[in-house]
């Protein structure tokens, strides 16, 4: 039987881990803190929600399928929105819109089902894209 790894091994093993999660771009993880903060994308022309996942797609979470299906409703407006997790900054990913399409990240991350939440709530309030904004960067920039 081998014998347990002692505890400077495990203190090695750690600061292998941290080590390498501190090389990955910032961009790809969000512990403990956020993003660098950049403009938001402009909404593109004639862009819908027909790349929106559908709610089959969703693995049956009564939440996260509401925050789409609002999503869904407005993708002129969400198509405008900086994402604040870090995505923004990865390839293929334009605007909170995206976090909503494809692999569906904002299935599983918090900040994309908040920040989709207030956009539609702001939205339906009546407030302007640039209110939308101001507002998503106050609270997640």
């Amino acid at each position: 039987m081998p014998n347990p790894p002692s505890r400077r091994d495990l203190l090695r093993s750690a600061a292998v881990l941290l080590g390498g999660l501190a090389a990955l771009p910032r961009a790809a993880w969000a512990i403990g803190g956020r993003p660098v903060r950049g403009p938001h994308p402009d909404p593109r022309p004639g862009i819908t929600a027909e790349k929106v996942l559908p709610p089959e797609a969703l693995g049956g979470d009564a939440d996260v399928m509401a925050t789409f299906e609002k999503v869904r409703g407005i993708p002129a407006i969400v198509d405008g929105i900086r994402c604040h997790c870090g995505c923004a900054d990865l390839a293929g990913f334009y605007s909170l819109l995206s976090c909503y399409e494809g692999a569906g990240m904002a299935r599983y991350c918090w900040i994309c089902q908040g920040e989709g939440n207030l956009v539609s709530r702001l939205h339906s309030e009546g407030k302007t894209l640039a209110e939308i904004r101001d507002a998503v960067d106050a609270r997640y920039g």
